[in-house]
């Protein structure tokens, strides 16, 4: 049987022994202190989180596909993850993927005894065409979850780079991972409920490597989030927003650019920081990873000869 008592998110939080007879403002300010260390954990793995953004880009870079795979909370997480790539960066939804045991069905209902399936893990990763070109996070705050275990397994005999993230250094996955990723935010202030601190640190270590990958795939210049698609009212506003923010011209200006270049906003914004059109734009785009700064830099440098 399983020792719950001997997984680190499993502990009792002693601060929080009492939350149940405080008052209601009390008992938001405990949840609230125990949210504030989560932070401090996911900075002490900044170095395994390099090194796993690095580990993705190559990956991406050299035409795989990022896989997450969870359950529960955490797989909800990945979900949330891989869902918000595209509208945010503009990416094809193949490229990030998240598995989730139970399937669809279990993003919004729990489909008990699914995070056991041991052999269901390698089967939805197989059935999702993962193969050694592509790179997997498996996610699991105890670290020991079956079906998670399963689906790293199976992409390790492929060949293929797996990382962890879990909030159990040493667990099970940590040490499966080629990178284990393992922030520890102590025990959660209603034991056992890891949507909670565990959740938060896991949704943070996953913000920081999916944008950080696309920063280095060229989808932001500056900080500037260029690859947005706009396929709605707000987004299209935003997206005049960003070519003005990153030109410094004016509305009319950067709609005209926009309407162009089918409003792309990254081939405005290289349209009328190089004074080239938009087909022009997109060759130069092309020839450089789709990143704006090296692309005008490859343009001042012709222009210089």
């Amino acid at each position: 049987m399983l020792e719950l008592t001997n997984i680190q998110t499993e502990q009792r939080n002693e601060r929080t022994a009492k939350i149940d007879q405080v008052s209601t403002l009390e008992m938001v300010r405990m949840i609230n202190k125990e949210d504030k260390v989560v932070a401090d954990a996911v900075e002490l793995v900044l170095p395994q989180i390099a090194r796993a953004v690095d580990v993705i880009y190559e990956k991406l870079a050299a035409g795989g596909r990022l896989f997450y795979c969870g359950c529960g909370t955490s797989g909800r997480l990945g979900v949330l993850d891989a869902a918000e790539c595209p509208p945010t960066f503009g990416t094809d939804p193949e490229l990030v993927q998240a598995l989730m045991a139970g399937g669809t069905a279990a993003f919004t209902k729990a489909i008990e005894g699914a995070e056991d399936d041991y052999v269901m893990g390698g089967e939805d990763l197989k059935k999702a065409g993962f193969t050694a070109a592509d790179v997997l996070v498996g996610i699991a705050a105890s670290g020991r979850t079956p079906y998670v275990i399963g689906a790293m397994e199976y992409a390790k005999k492929l060949g293929a780079k797996v990382i962890g993230l879990t909030c159990c250094p040493a667990s099970q996955i940590d040490e499966l991972a080629d990178i284990g990723i393992s922030p520890m935010p102590g025990p959660e202030a209603i034991t056992g409920s890891t949507r909670m601190k565990s959740g938060t640190a896991q949704k943070m270590v996953l913000n920081m490597l999916s944008t950080g990958v696309m920063i280095k795939l060229g989808k932001v210049y500056g900080n500037l989030m260029v690859d947005v698609k706009a396929t709605n009212e707000k987004l299209v506003e935003r997206a005049v927003s960003i070519v003005r923010t990153a030109t410094g011209t004016d509305n009319i200006t950067a709609r005209r650019a926009l309407s162009q270049c089918g409003f792309s906003a990254k081939n405005a914004i290289l349209m009328l920081l190089c004074g080239v059109d938009a087909e022009q734009a997109k060759i130069l785009l092309d020839g450089n990873g789709g990143r704006i700064a090296d692309a005008v830099k490859t343009k001042q440098g012709q222009e210089a000869e």
